[in-house]
Formats: C-alpha cells, sequence, structure tokens
C-alpha cells in the first residue's frame, strides 16, 4: 500500500505535475468566468514556476545540498576491507535492454560505471546489484542484462550476488540484508546517485548494514552551480523535481519510522 500511495502522491505533488495542474485550473476558471481572480492567479502562479524554475537554478538550490552531503569521503582502498559494494538499481531500462539486448543505461549510468571501477580496485569484494521494477507502468527487470554486463567488465561470478524482487530504495535495503545477511563488523559500500545518498544511507543503516558512501551520477559540478541557470526548460523542471522528490521521501521516510534521522550525515 505504502508503494503505490507513495508513486501516486509523487507524480501529483511533484512540482511541475502542480504547476500543470494550476495552469489547467487557471484556464478553466478563466473559460467559465473571464475576469476570475482565482484563475488568472493559478493560470499565472503555473506559468510563473516553469519559466522560473525552467531557467533560473532552482532545481540546483534544493539538490546540491543532498550531492554534498557525502561529496568529500576519502576514495576507498583495498586496506579498509570492506565486505562487498552494493548497487542500487535505477540507472537501468529492462524493458529496453531485453528487447536490444544490451543493458540499456539512462543518465545514472555511473552507478554501474563506476561501480565497476571500485570492484576492480578491490578485488577481494562481493558485488551486490538490488532493484526489480520500479515503475508505476510496469515494466521487466533488467538482472540478466546486468549480470552480463557485470561479467563482461571482468567481474567474477563468484564476487556476484542479485534481487530483482525489490520496487523502491526501502525494499532494496531489505532484500539485500536478506541475501546477504550482514554480521556485525562486515563492511560495505554503497554506490547509488549523490543526491539519492542521505536517504539510501538511512535505509541500509535501518537494515543491518554497517554501510559507508560511494556517490556517484553528480548532476552539479558543485556550489557554483548556485548561480548556473538552465538553457532547456526541461532541464531545469526535471532538476527541480528529482531535488524536491527526495526531500519528500526523506521526510516521509522519517515519519513512517524508516529512517532514524531526517538528514542522514557521513
Amino acid at each position: 500500500m505504502f508503494y503505490w500511495l507513495a508513486k501516486i502522491l509523487t507524480f501529483l505533488f511533484q512540482p511541475s505535475s502542480l504547476a500543470a495542474l494550476a495552469i489547467a485550473a487557471g484556464v478553466r476558471s478563466l473559460v467559465r468566468r473571464p475576469d476570475s481572480r482565482w484563475g488568472r492567479r493559478l493560470a499565472l502562479g503555473g506559468l510563473a514556476w516553469v519559466v522560473v524554475a525552467g531557467v533560473l537554478p532552482v532545481g540546483n538550490l534544493v539538490i546540491i545540498p543532498l550531492e554534498e552531503r557525502f561529496a568529500h569521503l576519502p576514495r576507498p582502498k583495498p586496506s579498509d576491507n570492506y565486505k562487498g559494494i552494493i548497487i542500487l538499481g535505477g540507472a537501468e531500462d529492462g524493458w529496453v535492454s531485453e528487447g536490444r539486448g544490451q543493458l540499456a543505461l539512462n543518465e545514472a549510468a555511473e552507478r554501474f560505471t563506476e561501480a565497476v571501477r571500485l570492484a576492480r580496485e578491490l578485488p577481494g569484494t562481493k558485488v551486490m546489484f538490488t532493484g526489480g521494477v520500479g515503475s508505476m507502468w510496469g515494466g521487466q527487470e533488467a538482472t540478466g542484462s546486468v549480470m552480463r554486463f557485470l561479467l563482461d567488465a571482468g567481474i567474477a561470478a563468484e564476487r556476484i550476488e542479485t534481487e530483482a524482487v525489490s520496487r523502491n530504495t526501502h525494499e532494496n535495503a531489505l532484500m539485500a540484508s536478506e541475501v546477504l545477511k550482514p554480521r556485525p563488523g562486515d563492511r560495505w559500500l554503497l554506490v547509488t546517485s549523490a543526491y539519492h545518498m542521505p536517504r539510501s544511507i538511512g535505509l541500509f543503516r535501518k537494515a543491518g548494514f554497517d554501510v559507508s558512501a560511494y556517490p556517484v551520477d553528480f548532476r552539479t559540478r558543485d556550489k557554483t552551480d548556485f548561480k548556473r541557470p538552465f538553457d532547456r526548460l526541461s532541464a531545469g523542471l526535471i532538476r527541480a523535481d528529482t531535488a524536491v522528490n527526495e526531500w519528500i521521501g526523506l521526510v516521509a521516510y522519517r515519519l513512517t519510522g524508516r529512517i532514524d534521522d531526517l538528514f542522514p550525515a557521513p
């Protein structure tokens, strides 16, 4: 129930959806009553968000604190004695992968490319991929394509563990715990997008992992992007949606007891 409720509310209450609803409601009101003050305010307010968030660095202002939370940790070394590397799904499209016969990656591809580099630098570690189909509209899991990718990248089969049941980060942590059975003293590296790392760390800690962050897929260069506008409306709107959804996720997971801290830290 929580999964579907979260998906529906995320779709409805992300900023771009609210802007579209405001414009639609405003136009409808103005069609019925051309002098409607509320109709004019709704339509102009929604349009203002599209223009402001689409051009100005609003999304960067909201996403940079998330990305900076774990951005400056030292690079892992073999002497750190990590038990394994956990790669969160979300960078792959299982439907396209199975249809095209190769692993189809999206803008979060660094979850795989950097994880493979890390696995080669830490040859004694396990490599766990966790992620099923997280789309509201269904799809196809990409575990087979992921497994082939890791094997082709030179990762030995006996090092690899996968699961294709989980649909969100909470389930990623629970399923990974069932497969890996973390024990006290085991240290694990978590690979996911930098903006997604605080919530992921909180969930994996809650699931019993002594986990360290390895953030990838940075959407900003650094704090100088506070002043950097977007050159496409769609890019600015997507950035704002991504960041706001992550902050909402942190609040929702803290209120439901799925993480112990509102903003997990190193």
